[in-house]
């Protein structure tokens, strides 16, 4: 079965509620194979990472964006295991003053991957689409009153659809991963979180506060996906109760989107190759 099934196609109408938090009767990977499939796709990915980086035509933004409890961190350190020379890792939190300063998407800007190597966004620009919009945080911004009407929200899905159609048509691919959750797992590993003091750095008061907003956050996340969801820069809803199961599903996103970029070795040419012999010889004579 192919992780299509995750994809959310741009002519779709787009309903969070068709697809599952969990791996289901019918899995894309038999559950004896999830360890399996991540360790191979973790290898995959790094050979093509390694052609990536050499080719440097482009680039791989892979953001990562769910409830909390979602499995965020977890994924990014068990999927992405490459050599971190081309990998930048940016995690994005309350924006501070200077940030607020600027237009929303500036510090997002900054943090792009080059061409060549892959960027992975913990959070992204979607947050000002999503808790932005749950808290109404638009209306307290100091800037002109046309900027910050009531259709402010709407007028975001413009821009990001618009900033992501720039990155393609500048060889950034964009891989968009939601970690579809339900609001019971989330209270289990809550609940783990506070009964294990390795974890209880990860709980805060405003964890709970914020799962008593659960169904707009899930009606803010069904209108992002649905309005930024295109061709070139499609969601993926990935089930998020199983951790194992999310990652395999992940790394075989992650790993089919470097494919389909299909990065290669630069190639040498018959002078580079003479010279490449000629140092050869020098280095095995000892002369240099």
């Amino acid at each position: 079965m192919s992780i299509n099934k995750y994809k959310v196609s741009s002519d779709e109408k787009f309903k969070l509620s068709k697809y599952e938090t969990t791996p289901g009767k019918v899995p894309v990977f038999p559950k004896e194979s999830w360890l399996d499939v991540l360790g191979e796709n973790r290898e995959r990915i790094k050979a093509l990472h390694s052609k990536l980086y050499a080719d440097g035509r482009a680039g791989l933004l892979v953001l990562f964006q769910g409830m909390d409890g979602g499995g965020k961190d977890s994924a990014i350190k068990h999927v992405i295991g490459v050599n971190p020379q081309g990998v930048i890792v940016s995690s994005f939190k309350q924006p501070s003053k200077e940030e607020l300063a600027h237009d929303y998407l500036w510090r997002y800007a900054k943090a792009l991957p080059e061409r060549g190597t892959m960027g992975i966004f913990n959070r992204s620009y979607y947050e000002d689409v999503l808790v932005v919009r749950v808290h109404e945080l638009y209306k307290n911004l100091n800037i002109l009153d046309r900027c910050k009407g009531d259709d402010t929200i709407s007028r975001r899905y413009k821009h990001i659809r618009d900033f992501e159609e720039y990155l393609w048509d500048n060889a950034i691919v964009t891989v968009k991963i939601f970690l579809n959750l339900s609001k019971d797992e989330q209270r289990k590993r809550f609940i783990k979180r506070i009964d294990r003091e390795d974890r209880n750095w990860k709980f805060s008061d405003s964890d709970l506060r914020e799962r008593g907003f659960w169904n707009a956050y899930r009606d803010a996340f069904e209108q992002a996906i649905a309005q930024t969801s295109s061709a070139n820069n499609p969601w993926w809803v990935v089930p998020a109760d199983d951790k194992k199961y999310a990652r395999a599903v992940i790394s075989q996103i992650i790993m089919e989107q470097l494919q389909a970029i299909n990065p290669v070795y630069p190639v040498v040419s018959d002078e580079q190759k003479r010279l490449l012999q000629e140092s050869r010889k020098a280095l095995m004579d000892s002369k240099v």
